[in-house]
């Protein structure tokens, strides 16, 4: 796209109004990623945890004097260790939500966007819109011309062999 400053400005600003158009969607997305954490706990995390009256309290007493507190910061312990495990797979997945829900979708929005605007124009209407230099259109024209007159040798020398 260096070469061509003015097709340079105008896929950039496309590129902008579809991330843009995208980013509802990201956000959205992101935000489902999170509630989802927030809502429903891994169970088999906390299963560790002793639950019965010989290994962590004494179901008789109040809910208050029932466990010592080396049972209480156990179960702190690893309730902070649960936080940090799913903020580390927050850390993930936030991305790549991200990437997938904006930057792929974007990018397929631009190229149907670029692909419908440009498919139907012509060669010399492309080379204006693409502020080519003259000398550059000129020597593709030539290589152009230079590549339908090898084709057509090969044809002739292949027709001529094979007889």
């Amino acid at each position: 796209l260096r070469q061509y400053p003015t097709r340079r400005a105008e896929v950039s600003t496309a590129a902008v109004e579809a991330l843009e158009r995208m980013r509802d969607e990201s956000k959205r997305a992101t935000l489902q990623l999170v509630d989802m954490e927030c809502g429903y706990l891994t169970v088999e995390f906390f299963r560790k945890l002793p639950q019965d009256a010989e290994k962590g309290g004494n179901p008789t007493h109040s809910i208050f004097d029932r466990y010592n507190d080396a049972y209480l910061r156990r179960v702190g312990s690893t309730v902070l260790q649960y936080v940090n495990m799913v903020c580390a797979a927050l850390r993930h997945s936030i991305p790549k939500s991200i990437v997938y829900c904006q930057v792929r979708e974007s990018k397929r929005s631009l190229l149907d966007h670029f692909f419908t605007e440009l498919g139907g124009k012509e060669a010399r209407a492309l080379g204006r819109m693409l502020d080519e230099d003259p000398a550059i259109i000129q020597r593709r024209t030539n290589l152009q011309r230079r590549l339908e007159l090898y084709r057509t040798a090969q044809a002739e020398i292949d027709a001529i062999t094979w007889k």
